[in-house]
């Protein structure tokens, strides 16, 4: 398994800080972390599939992320000490993470210096990804963010977003919405426009993306 936020490390860098990390696994519906709970740990997906969710001033819960095999979650556990969790992760399937304390992070730096770079790369990695977000609510009409999250959502479901291989997600239109920062009819119309021009197909509960190089083009402009 390969995870972006360790790509500017070395090979033994690579090797001390996965030799540092516990193997934990967790069932569907299993909550990994509660928002608002204290933060001392960081997790690498290795297997499954986590929502990132949390709770909105009107009581309801909104979903940020899917997260797949490759992602990464909790980063704020590495960077403070009084870090509490910004939202709870929930296991959708059997799920299995690499987890790492914060208190061992700091001793295998003292002692690897260069496994600090695991640090920058998590919070360019949020840098860019807020970037994104805020960009896309300012500029970008809401049809096109819903394609523009599921474009994004294809590798967390096994998809490879440069190949014409279909691939199915377990995902509500709730959800999808709230990813989107739209609304579930806008979410709907989306979904609808997507499925006429043959991009995708829907069903209950899911989207199956029929070509994942045709829905990155709709979503971003390509050509």
């Amino acid at each position: 398994m390969e995870w972006a936020v360790l790509s500017q490390l070395t090979d033994e860098q690579r090797r001390a800080l996965l030799a540092t990390m516990v193997r934990r696994r967790y069932a569907s519906g299993d909550t990994l972390f509660f928002e608002g709970d204290a933060g001392d740990t960081f997790h690498l997906l290795a297997k499954g599939r986590v929502a990132v969710r949390i709770a909105t001033p009107m009581g309801d819960t909104a979903t940020l992320a899917v997260l797949g095999p490759g992602d990464s979650f909790g980063e704020q556990a590495l960077v403070s000490e009084q870090a509490r969790r910004t939202a709870s992760v929930v296991a959708l399937t059997p799920v299995e993470t690499l987890l790492l304390n914060r208190s061992e992070f700091n001793d295998l730096r003292s002692r690897v210096p260069g496994v600090s770079k695991v640090l920058v790369e998590l919070l360019a990695e949020q840098v860019r990804r807020l970037s994104t977000l805020v960009l896309d609510a300012h500029y970008v009409p809401a049809e096109s963010r819903v394609a523009r999250r599921l474009a994004d959502l294809v590798p967390a479901f096994g998809g490879d977003p440069t190949q014409h291989h279909a691939v199915e997600m377990t995902l509500t239109q709730e959800d999808l919405a709230s990813m989107s920062g739209t609304t579930r009819p806008t979410t709907n119309r989306a979904l609808q426009q997507l499925a006429d021009a043959n991009i995708i197909s829907l069903s209950r509960g899911k989207v199956r993306v029929l070509d994942p190089v045709a829905l990155r083009k709709k979503a971003f402009g390509l050509r």
